[in-house]
């Protein structure tokens, strides 16, 4: 037997605990009240069930306790009270509580009605975890984060989560956001994790986080659900940005629990799972491997692409570029202009962050620009093998660095190449939302000022060369630089600043000779 005690539109709630059927039974308790003596205890009406009020706590009418019987024969007794009078408590809309019949033990079912929000992609997992979520008795409200995703049909995306049993699905369009405030300033640092990864994935994790917590506010949700696995580096930044945000945030990772990992220990059993219940997936048995798609890139990763020896380019589906073999057989110019190391414009048309990165994106990946294929360290230790395309964050990269060459000074870009690397290393393993972080955002935005001006570059199958700079805020004087005479430059003074700089080796060489 299942009793569900639901109060609704007003702040009181209930809680269930065992009372033993002694105690139910003691003196001063009477078995005689029947059920309608609730509605002094907050208006609940036990009519419709089996059960009969006992007595509401002394002089408290926040709490009683109720019996489930059979006939005259008490089977069950619970002790339940009005949550807000405990403030320690979580009250949630309702719960519930299962009696088992012929004992006096209360089997505890999850809270009904429970709201969780859920970083919900459509895609294989994500799509699983709605429906084990409602297992378990949850309302899931699924968030659908667009950024920018340019392979995916939001609408049936959408559909599915509510086909599928979701209390809400939503989306929220934050590609804007996504480019201005984290993909544009990762770009200005030339961040590369490992020197090559270009971090499209890891940009948006905080950015999905912070969207999440944002929908879990407005349903009253006790908590942020992803589907990232318990091996990735997915599930460092979706936690360290939530946790950063909301410090008492609940996280639940069914990945990290032992009870799902048993009930879908491989990708089989998830697609047989969807089979049953009818999600259609991209994945398959025979072609399993993953993709994850943001405006900024496209990721892939498991199945066959586990195996080192696979050449990616041979199984995988790419949704941005061509191959560099099919690309055209002719060169094709771009022009990129930015303000203070913000892109700006495409070919003389001023474009908002996602416009402009889309633009690149169709110019780049017509031209075969931007695939890399490697294996990378996680953050958790293990290695693990990625390919990825990024096509018109790759255009960027290279005009980014080829402007700030005419327009920044030496010792200021060693200074920002030194710390490129931990800027990488904090993206991807997380950390966004922190005290080093902001400082960190800070120096760029200073340091970026100079960096306006226009790069053209030259695009032929995956190759990508600079062909023309310009910028009213160079420090490059040809007349300086020239090797014919002229100039500002004095030749001579080459002869003393040698001698200084000279100086420490000359001292070296004489205490401590070389063999020569």
């Amino acid at each position: 037997m299942k009793i569900e005690i639901r109060k609704e539109n007003t702040p009181m709630h209930y809680r269930f605990s065992v009372l033993p059927l002694t105690q139910a039974n003691s003196p001063g308790v009477s078995s005689d009240v029947h059920c309608r003596a609730a509605e002094s205890i907050g208006g609940i009406d036990f009519r419709q069930w089996p059960a009969r009020m006992i007595s509401p706590f002394t002089g408290n009418q926040g709490g009683g306790v109720a019996t489930v019987c059979s006939g005259d024969t008490i089977r069950s007794t619970a002790v339940f009270w009005n949550a807000s009078k405990f403030r320690s408590l979580r009250p949630p809309p309702y719960h519930s509580a299962s009696f088992r019949t012929g004992s006096n033990l209360t089997q505890w079912s999850k809270p009904v009605g429970e709201s969780v929000v859920l970083a919900y992609s459509g895609g294989l997992d994500t799509s699983v975890l709605v429906g084990w979520l409602q297992d378990k008795g949850y309302d899931v409200h699924c968030l659908y984060v667009d950024l920018g995703q340019p392979c995916e049909d939001r609408p049936a995306i959408i559909q599915k989560a509510l086909d599928i049993g979701a209390a809400s699905s939503l989306s929220v369009d934050i590609t804007d956001e996504l480019c201005q405030d984290f993909a544009f300033p990762v770009m200005q640092w030339q961040a590369r994790y490992e020197n090559i990864y270009l971090l499209g994935t890891s940009i948006a994790r905080p950015l999905i986080s912070k969207a999440c917590l944002q929908r879990a506010r407005e349903v009253n949700a006790v908590a942020f659900v992803h589907g990232a696995t318990g091996k990735g580096n997915d599930q460092c930044r979706f936690q360290l940005a939530a946790e950063a945000l909301d410090p008492g945030v609940n996280v639940i990772a069914p990945w990290r629990i032992q009870e799902f990992r048993d009930l879908f220990p491989g990708r089989t059993e998830m697609l047989e799972y969807c089979e049953r219940k009818n999600i259609p997936v991209k994945a398959s048995i025979s072609k399993p491997y993953s993709s994850d798609e943001n405006c900024l890139h496209i990721s892939y990763e498991a199945g066959d692409l586990e195996d080192p020896m696979v050449d990616g380019e041979t199984i995988i589906d790419f949704g941005m570029t061509v191959s560099p073999q099919q690309a055209p057989d002719a060169e094709e110019a771009v022009t990129i202009s930015f303000e203070s190391g913000v892109p700006v414009s495409v070919n003389g048309q001023a474009l908002g962050p996602a416009a402009l990165v889309a633009e690149l994106n169709r110019i780049g990946g017509r031209n075969g620009c931007g695939r890399i294929d490697i294996i990378e360290n996680r953050f958790v230790g293990m290695k693990s093998r990625g390919v990825y395309e990024s096509p018109g964050m790759t255009l960027l990269y290279a005009a980014h660095q080829a402007l700030e060459q005419m327009t920044l000074d030496r010792d200021l870009t060693h200074l920002r190449d030194t710390l490129s690397p931990q800027v990488a290393e904090m993206v991807y393993y997380g950390f966004w939302y922190c005290p080093k972080m902001d400082a960190l955002m800070s120096f760029i935005r200073e340091a970026q000022k100079p960096v306006t001006g226009e790069i053209k570059l030259t695009l032929y199958k995956g190759n990508i060369r600079v062909s023309s700079r310009t910028s009213p805020n160079s420090l490059y004087r040809a007349d300086i630089a020239s090797m014919e005479k002229g100039g500002d430059y004095n030749q001579t003074d080459a002869e003393g600043f040698l001698r200084i700089m000279g100086l420490p080796q000359r001292v070296q060489g004489l205490v401590n000779p070389r063999d020569y």
